[in-house]
């Protein structure tokens, strides 16, 4: 069993070194990770106390109203957090959270393995102020073998499609794919993409598994 907690939100460069941003979507991921590894009590005092924040009125300026008794940055809205562990909520209503007690499932070898199929690659690149058309036109002809399938920047799909207005920072991924690929063609691709002054930081291998993508697709791919 695999799971992940993050905030979804993005990563809110804009707001970066400004103390601003409101914590909570990063606090609610914890709490549900808490829940998760059988810590209930634990996140239910954790979200009790925010609760008990949101309450009192201190808000951040996203929440702020003239009805807020008190607007604070993100480092201060997470003091009061703390100041308030161990108090319930009075108007909203407490937190329950079960603890889990599971017993270790035994480990079972698989009857199985799933047929595995290198289908593609993710390239990380570092480029700074490049459009992502710009971009598209510098490494597709070098895919040559492979189709360039999409480009994305923090997390969103840029390319194809117009993204004239997206907030774009210089860490891109572009993801090649056919229907089966070689790591010799990899690296061979790889080597086209050095040659041409393309400065790729990290990869990442697509597989399949019994014919089904064993990797995620972009947001808006």
């Amino acid at each position: 069993e695999f799971a992940m907690f993050e905030a979804i939100h993005g990563s809110a460069p804009r707001r970066a070194g400004q103390n601003l941003a409101n914590p909570s979507g990063l606090l609610h991921g914890a709490i549900l990770m808490l829940v998760h590894i059988g810590q209930g009590q634990v996140a239910a005092r954790v979200r009790d106390a925010w609760l008990a924040t949101i309450e009192d009125g201190v808000h951040t300026y996203d929440m702020f109203t003239e009805r807020s008794a008190r607007k604070v940055g993100t480092r201060e809205f997470a003091d009061a957090v703390i100041e308030r562990i161990g108090r319930r909520p009075r108007r909203f209503s407490p937190s329950q959270f079960g603890d889990r007690e599971e017993a270790a499932a035994p480990i079972v070898a698989a009857a199985t393995r799933p047929s595995k199929q290198l289908v593609g690659v993710d390239v990380f690149i570092d480029l700074a102020g490049a459009a992502p058309g710009e971009l598209a036109a510098l490494v597709e002809p070098l895919g040559q073998e492979f189709e360039l399938t999409v480009i994305d920047n923090r997390g969103l799909k840029v390319w194809p499609g117009d993204s004239s207005d997206a907030l774009v920072s210089d860490h891109w991924r572009c993801r090649f794919e056919r229907d089966s690929a070689s790591h010799e063609e990899i690296a061979r691709l790889l080597a086209r993409l050095a040659a041409a002054g393309v400065d790729f930081v990290s990869t990442a291998s697509l597989y399949n598994y019994d014919g089904k993508p064993g990797f995620s697709l972009a947001q808006g791919q």
